[in-house]
């Protein structure tokens, strides 16, 4: 039976006015490289990404989205149809409590009053029926720690961890957290990183 996978990729773009915006440095290539990898392998798969620079995949179905309650939605549109999910995504942990209907003018001090975004992974993890969910943890300290933490308190079937080195490397160490313990992946591509989930799931 064919597999059904939901990936997600990119940044969010959050607005501080209708020019500028709060984002981050994910290039998306870690989850295009893992819709790629899972069509290879026989998989039906959708692609949610925020804004790329990044040829979709063929056979792919790209779903485009700028913000995080924009990417939110189209997770949750697709949850129950997907068998596995993958949430490669760098999805803003903020955004502006406001954004400006005009362009900010120069000034010599801006405070911006930021509120979090909705955290999509802990929800899709209450959610969680039939569904593989794997989640990314990007750490600057404390990796494993904070990768078994994200685990438990998410619901995660796995979580992949890395540090800030990996951010538009091409090849960077990883490793792979589930209940049955770790497994470290030295100075791997992004291609290769995507066969190793690949395998583990179909």
């Amino acid at each position: 039976m064919q597999k059904k996978v939901l990936v997600t990729a990119g940044p969010t773009r959050e607005a501080i006015d209708p020019v500028r915006y709060i984002s981050n440095k994910s290039s998306g290539k870690t989850g295009y490289a893992i819709a790629n990898e899972f069509v290879l392998q026989g998989a039906s798969v959708k692609l949610v990404s925020g804004p790329v620079s990044v040829e979709t995949p063929a056979l792919v179905e790209i779903i485009n989205v700028e913000t995080a309650e924009q990417m939110k939605k189209a997770i949750f549109e697709n949850y129950e149809w997907a068998d596995i999910v993958i949430m490669a995504a760098a999805v803003a942990d903020f955004k502006p409590k406001l954004a400006a209907r005009q362009k900010i003018k120069k000034s010599d001090k801006l405070t911006i009053e930021l509120e979090q975004t909705l955290d999509i992974l802990k929800e899709l993890g209450k959610n969680k029926k039939h569904q593989k969910l794997v989640g990314f943890a990007l750490e600057t300290e404390n990796l494993l720690e904070n990768a078994e933490k994200k685990l438990k308190e998410k619901n995660l079937d796995l979580v992949i961890a890395n540090n800030e080195k990996a951010i538009n490397s091409k090849k960077a160490d990883f490793v792979f957290v589930d209940n049955s313990g770790t497994e470290e992946l030295k100075s791997i591509s992004k291609e290769e990183l995507a066969k190793k989930i690949a395998k583990r799931f179909l």
